[in-house]
């Protein structure tokens, strides 16, 4: 199965529904830093993510310390951003 980068469009319609992200200079993922009250409730967090990103085969790229999420969506197979990004990028948002 071939997957697909997003065009430039597509990537400023995800932008504009995940306002949270930002581009990553290379244009080839979109990033997020996150605070959480505390190390639990940011493993919480995680740990919701883990189970979505399972589920649907696409795992972010992500660092973690104390209270601190650093993550970053792309898609190695598109060389880029693809709809699998798009979709985690949302349900992230809902985790919030």
């Amino acid at each position: 199965m071939t997957i697909t980068a997003l065009t430039e469009t597509e990537i400023s319609a995800l932008l504009s529904e995940v306002p949270g992200w930002a581009l990553r200079d290379d244009g080839k993922a979109i990033t997020r830093t996150l605070k959480f009250a505390d190390f639990n409730a940011a493993f919480g967090f995680m740990t919701r993510v883990a189970l979505f990103a399972d589920k649907h085969d696409h795992h972010p790229e992500w660092f973690n310390v104390y209270n601190r999420v650093e993550m970053t969506l792309t898609t190695h197979d598109a060389d880029g951003l693809s709809a699998r990004d798009a979709a985690l990028a949302r349900a992230i948002e809902g985790f919030l």
